[in-house]
Order: C-alpha cells, then sequence, then structure tokens
C-alpha cells in the first residue's frame, strides 16, 4: 500500500479477516432452526425499524454504487451528481408508491407478491427465472471486481492471488446467506453501513478541511483535476460522442430511479417488517442513509478528482472504480501516522464489506426464489415439508454462488458495465411494470403479468447487444469490434416504455381472464392497499426447545382491520 508499506497492507488484511470472522460467527449464532422458513426467510418480521432500514439501504448501496458512482463523479462531474441523487430518488420512489403494497401483498419472495393477483405455476417460474435474470449478471460484476480491488489494496500482482482473494469472497458471501438468512445478512448490511458511512464521514471532513472547508475552492480543484474546465460542472460529460447525449442522460436517470428500486434483493425486505407502520419507519431510515451516502460520496468524487487527478485515476482503472481509495491515499499524504493508516484501513474495510454484504443479499434473494418459488410451488405445488424447503434454500445458496464464482473468475478479464446496465435495466423493463400493474391495476391479468416479465426481459437482452457498452468504444466489452446498432449507453429508452406496453396487450388478449382476474384483485384490494396498523405481532418464544414462528395467516384475511 503506497504510502504506509507493508504494515499497513497487513493492517488492511487483518482488520477484513477479523471483521469477516466475526460477522460469520455472528450470523451462525443468530441462524434460523433447520426447518423454520419464516425465521429463514424474514426473521419472524421481527427486525426494528432502525435495523431494516439500515439492512434496506445496504442492500440498495451495492459494491457498483459505491465504487462505479465515486468514479463517475470523479471523471464527469455533474453528470455524476445527478446519477448519485438518482440512486435515492429510487428508494423514495419506493417508499411513496410500493414499500406498503408489497410488504402487505407478500410473503417471502417476489413470486409470492405477484401470485397474490395471478397465481398459477408459470408465473413462480418465471418470476424466478427474472430474479436469477436481475441480480446473477450484478453479483457477477461485483465478485470479478472483488479480486481486483483486493490485490490493489494489498499490493498483489499475481493474477493467481487475485484469483484467489476472489474465490475467497465468494465463500463468505455464499456462508453468510446460507448460515445466517434475513437476519444474518441484515446484521452484515448493519455492520457495513456503520463503518461504510464512518469512514465516508471521515474522509470527506478532511477532503473538505483541505480546501479550508469551501465547497467552491473543492469544485473549482476538481475541475482543474479533471482535465474538462467549466465543462466539469455542467452536464454533458458522460455521454458525449453518443448521438443524442441529453437523451442518454435522461434515459440512464430513469432506468436506476425505476430499476434500483425494484430490484429483488431491495424489495425482499419490505416482508421482513412486523407492520405497515414498521415499512414506513424503516424507508424513512433508508431514504435519510442513502441521502447521506449521496452527498458523502459527492465530495469524495470532486475529491477524487481535486487531489488524485484524472490521470492517476483512469490508469489504476478506466472506469474509475478505484477513485474511492484513490482519494482516501492522496488525503492522507504520503507519510501517514498510524491513525491515518487505521482510517484508510477503515475504509478499506468497508469497501471488503461493502461487497461481502450486497452480494450475500443478492445470493439470498436468489436462493429463497429458487427453493420457494421454482421448487417448492412451481415444481411440488406447494406439497414440500417446511424442513426440505429449509434444506433447500440454504443448499440453492451453495448452487447459485459457486456458478457465480466461476463466471466471476472468468469474466475478470472483460469490461463488465454491460452487466451492471443489464441488470438496472431488467428491473426498470420488467419487474417494475409487473409489480405497478399487480399491486394497482384491476384489470391485470396472468397474461399481462407473464407477457411483461418475459417481454421486458427479452427486449433488454436483446437490445443491449448493440449499445455502445458492448462495441464501438475502447472501454467497451469487445473493443475490437463495432456492432453498435442500438446508438444508447441503456436500454429503457425503448424497453421501459415496451415492457409497460406488453402488460397492456397481453391484459387485452386476457378477455373472459380479465373479469376473473379483476374479481380476484378486489377481493385482495383492501388488504393490499391497507394502511391500518395493529398492535405488533409477539415476538418468538424464548422458552426451550425449538422455535417456531408466531402466527403468521396465509393467505392473509381479507378484513384490512385484522392486518399487522
Amino acid at each position: 500500500m503506497t504510502g504506509s508499506g507493508a504494515p499497513g497492507e497487513a493492517l488492511s488484511l487483518t482488520a477484513f479477516t477479523a471483521v469477516a470472522t466475526v460477522i460469520l460467527l455472528l450470523c451462525l449464532l443468530s441462524g434460523p432452526d433447520r426447518d423454520d422458513l419464516d425465521e429463514f426467510y424474514t426473521g419472524y418480521r421481527s427486525l426494528s425499524p432502525m435495523r431494516n432500514g439500515l439492512a434496506i439501504a445496504g442492500d440498495y448501496i451495492s459494491a457498483a454504487t459505491v465504487l462505479g458512482t465515486v468514479g463517475v463523479i470523479a471523471l464527469s462531474g455533474y453528470d455524476g451528481v445527478v446519477l448519485a441523487l438518482s440512486t435515492a430518488l429510487s428508494l423514495v420512489l419506493l417508499m411513496f408508491l410500493l414499500a406498503e403494497p408489497l410488504r402487505n401483498a407478500g410473503r417471502f419472495t417476489m413470486g409470492d407478491a405477484l401470485t397474490r393477483r395471478a397465481p398459477g405455476r408459470a408465473v413462480r417460474i418465471t418470476a424466478c427465472a427474472v430474479t436469477l435474470a436481475a441480480l446473477l449478471p450484478l453479483m457477477i460484476v461485483q465478485l470479478a471486481g472483488a479480486g481486483d480491488l483486493m490485490a490493489f489494496i494489498l499490493g498483489f500482482e499475481n493474477p493467481g492471488l487475485k484469483t484467489g482473494c476472489l474465490i475467497l469472497l465468494g465463500v463468505l458471501m455464499i456462508s453468510y446467506a446460507a448460515v445466517g438468512g434475513m437476519k444474518g445478512t441484515a446484521l452484515v448490511h448493519l455492520v457495513k453501513m456503520v463503518v461504510l458511512l464512518g469512514a465516508g464521514v471521515t474522509v470527506a471532513a478532511l477532503v473538505l478541511s483541505r480546501f479550508g472547508w469551501s465547497p467552491g475552492g473543492l469544485l473549482g480543484a476538481a475541475e482543474r483535476g479533471s482535465g474538462a474546465g467549466p465543462a466539469y460542472a455542467r452536464s454533458g460529460l458522460l455521454f458525449r460522442g453518443g448521438p443524442a447525449p441529453a437523451v442518454d442522460m435522461v434515459t440512464s436517470q430513469l432506468t436506476v430511479v425505476l430499476g434500483g428500486a425494484c430490484l429483488p434483493h431491495v424489495t425482499m425486505r419490505m416482508y421482513s417488517s412486523t407492520s405497515a407502520r414498521a415499512v414506513r419507519r424503516s424507508m424513512s431510515w433508508a431514504v435519510c442513509v442513502v441521502v447521506s451516502f449521496a452527498l458523502v460520496i459527492t465530495v469524495l468524487g470532486f475529491g477524487a478528482a481535486a487531489l488524485a487527478g484524472r490521470r492517476a485515476i483512469t490508469d489504476a482503472d478506466p472506469q474509475g472504480n478505484t477513485a474511492l481509495l484513490l482519494v482516501g491515499r492522496a488525503v492522507l499524504g504520503a507519510d501517514v501516522s498510524t491513525a491515518e493508516t487505521v482510517l484508510f484501513t477503515s475504509l478499506a474495510t468497508a469497501v471488503f464489506l461493502t461487497l461481502l454484504a450486497s452480494v450475500a443479499g443478492m445470493i439470498l434473494a436468489c436462493a429463497n426464489s429458487l427453493a420457494h418459488d421454482l421448487f417448492a410451488h412451481g415444481v411440488r405445488r406447494g406439497t414440500i415439508a417446511p424442513r426440505r424447503e429449509m434444506l433447500l434454500a440454504r443448499g440453492a445458496a451453495l448452487g447459485i454462488g459457486v456458478p457465480t464464482i466461476a463466471l466471476a473468475c472468468y469474466a475478470q478479464r472483460w469490461s463488465l458495465q454491460p452487466l451492471v446496465t443489464v441488470s438496472f435495466c431488467i428491473g426498470a423493463s420488467a419487474i417494475a411494470p409487473a409489480l405497478v400493474y399487480s399491486l394497482f391495476w384491476r384489470r391485470f391479468t396472468r397474461t399481462g403479468l407473464l407477457c411483461t416479465l418475459i417481454g421486458g426481459t427479452l427486449c433488454v437482452a436483446v437490445l443491449i447487444t448493440g449499445t455502445n457498452l458492448v462495441s464501438g468504444r475502447p472501454e467497451a466489452a469487445f473493443p475490437g469490434a463495432d456492432f453498435n446498432w442500438f446508438p444508447f449507453t441503456t436500454t429503457g429508452i425503448v424497453s421501459i416504455p415496451f415492457g409497460f406496453a406488453m402488460g397492456w396487450f397481453g391484459t387485452m388478449l386476457g378477455g373472459r381472464d380479465a373479469r376473473v382476474q379483476r374479481k380476484r384483485y378486489e377481493s385482495v384490494e383492501p388488504l393490499i392497499l391497507a394502511t391500518a396498523t395493529s398492535p405488533p405481532r409477539p415476538a418468538p418464544t424464548t422458552a426451550p426447545g425449538p422455535r417456531r414462528p408466531p402466527p403468521f395467516p396465509w393467505p392473509y384475511p381479507a378484513d384490512p382491520a385484522r392486518r399487522g
């Protein structure tokens, strides 16, 4: 580690190992019984609003968000700040539009919420497939970057050591998800957010102090360091060179706002709240944390441009993913004291925890969907025993984690930005229309739901191959080729309207099914849109013997007065 030498590298590795081991032990101690599905999937819906809010924020603030957004702000200025604020706006959208209806309609997975309106094996299986399609690319990106990031911090240059670091992190992520379940991953996110915010706020304060606590002085230095001059503070740097930069910018913002809020590993946190009131309080905590973090990474991005400079950032990583660590080193100077070494170690540990927690939450969401939607209700039609489903959920965490590690090892040498875009575009183009229609449109049918999920996902898969992220640019996934037939960075300008249109078109084709679905929705509408609350459910018993969940009606009673 530049500036701190081998002792600093050893301290970073020791701190990360200690934190990872302690968290794994706590996950083991708080893990559910072998046949306790409610505890594994939802933690008995017993998480406090603050803990659940921090877990929601932790799931939402992925490693791609932390590292990528700081890099975009450092290299693109104004455009990066707008995208950072769009991430916060996405969570506000989830808070005001979808959070309570999702909690009311769902039980364990997104498939539960969708089949509230349109029961059937096809909906379950399709929901599972779309969950995997949305989260698997994002997991690959974060795992693939983990090896390089650890090597950057610890000074490793051997490719074999980088791959070993990646595999080690992957094993830890699988363990957190399989052992801890909902409570365990919430614990990881809680520790992650405390360390990440603490280290980020401290480094941001040091950056501002270097410029006399003057935001104007910091912005002026960032303009000079970025090499863009006054253009750094205006829109247009991020998508310059494209046929329609303004349209590309708006489309990217819309994709982030709709896609980030609806990804399955974020929405599954809605099911762990005790009541509708608790959901609102949890989302309030989450929004406050995410907005605060957006302000912090804005300062860090400007600080990276001002103190490290564009050349150093792009030399370390063309996408700017190491800008956060570069600004940490730059603000501490060449000769660091023990306290400053500890601060940088805290920042590095926060990045590691972000990687671990984000992928652990995604693995849990995929494992839950595989076990609950695909096998328990898609293949076995709900006849599987709870103990076997529990074993399947843990086995599914291993089954989804191992291929992800293998794909991440293979993908290390490629540009992975298209995979991040695919995840957010599927969230915005397939999952968002399906949830909005299912929760609020009385006429929506099973055919419309399947058309939305399948049509939106396929549209993204086809269009992403023609974007400039895949070919046509030096930083594309295939820089030597040029089949850039879709001249935008994201697919949202076409795929988002297409996803909503497919839902409408499929519903119009429903015919008689539309009347049946409308009656079914009217029977559950008071429940889905209910905001009344009742006293919290009793906590799980602490008496000796196997723990059992409190009474949890499924399906829910239609009377909203009985709603918890």
